[in-house]
Parts: structure tokens; C-alpha cells; sequence
């Protein structure tokens, strides 16, 4: 999209005046050109409610570009900041909880230690399940950021291939 003031509001207006819902949503400014934002929006819906979304995001004039993931392979990542409540107790088990999932310990007090973890969304909810026995105190998530791996199968491999072949 143009990185212009309220493009943002006129995509969100345009998923809540049709009923459709944002279960994820980032947005920043492209480093390699700032006057483009990037949005990464992940909705649900059968194929005929994303192929409306489509049309009509591609409707709003501050649009460049809509690109569809559904059928592409992608990488996509999550972070998570969970702060836990501890004791000398939990500092071993949370040590132990941080190493087994790469995370990095950012924050320690007397009575807290707050955590962030990098991931895909399967790992953030198994990261926060096995915190919340030890006594979540709170839980910062952003939203999910995505783009095409460069290779995707079954496109580009065939067709390299083929065009070896055929020299």
C-alpha cells in the first residue's frame, strides 16, 4: 500500500463493514522504500468470502499490490514477550522452559522475568501453554509476518528443469 495517513483505517473499515474478521494484522513501513507500507493480513473464509476480499482490497486506490498466500509456500514468524511471575523455585524450571525453546530472557525484577520468543504460531502457543502453569503475568503478541519462500515448489523447480532439458 501507499504509506499515506488512513490507508490503514479504510483496509480495517473495509473487512468491519463487510463482516469479515482480522485475526492478524502488521503493518510497516517498507525499509527499501518509505513511501510503501506493508501489510500482513490473515483472515479466514471459504474461497468465494477471499476472493471477495481480494476485489476489494484491490478496489482501494492506495493498493499496489495484493499477494494471496494461500496456495504459496511461505515463511512466516511470530514474536511473543510473556512476562512470569517467580520465585526461586520457578527461575531454574523458566531457565530450563527459555533454553528448550530458543527464547531470550529481556527483562529480570525481584518478582517477574519477562521473555520473548520468535516463531511460527504453533510454537508461540506451545510456548505460552507451558508458561501459564508458572503464573503468566502478562502477554504482549504481535501479529504474524509473512512472505514467499523463494523456491516454491512444483513452479519453479519444474520449469528450470525443463528449459535444461530442452538446450
Amino acid at each position: 500500500m501507499e504509506n499515506e495517513f488512513g490507508v490503514l483505517a479504510r483496509v480495517a473499515g473495509l473487512f468491519s463493514g463487510r463482516g469479515f474478521n482480522i485475526e492478524s494484522l502488521t503493518v510497516n513501513e517498507d525499509p527499501l522504500d518509505p513511501t510503501v507500507s506493508r501489510i500482513v493480513l490473515v483472515t479466514t473464509g471459504d474461497e468465494q468470502v477471499l476472493e471477495q476480499i481480494n476485489k476489494q482490497l484491490n478496489k482501494l486506490v492506495s493498493v499496489i499490490k495484493v499477494a494471496d498466500f494461500k496456495d504459496v509456500e511461505t515463511i512466516d514468524r511470530e514474536m511473543v514477550i510473556v512476562k512470569v511471575s517467580v520465585d526461586e523455585r520457578i527461575r531454574a524450571e523458566l531457565d530450563s522452559i527459555v533454553n528448550a525453546f530458543r527464547a531470550h530472557v529481556i527483562d529480570i525484577g525481584p518478582r517477574a522475568i519477562a521473555v520473548e520468543v520468535t516463531g511460527d504460531s504453533e510454537k508461540i502457543r506451545a510456548f505460552i501453554a507451558i508458561l501459564r502453569p508458572l503464573g503468566i503475568k502478562e502477554v504482549v503478541r504481535s501479529g504474524k509476518v509473512a512472505m514467499a519462500r523463494t523456491v516454491q515448489p512444483n513452479t519453479e523447480n519444474h520449469g528450470a528443469a525443463r528449459s535444461r532439458n530442452s538446450d
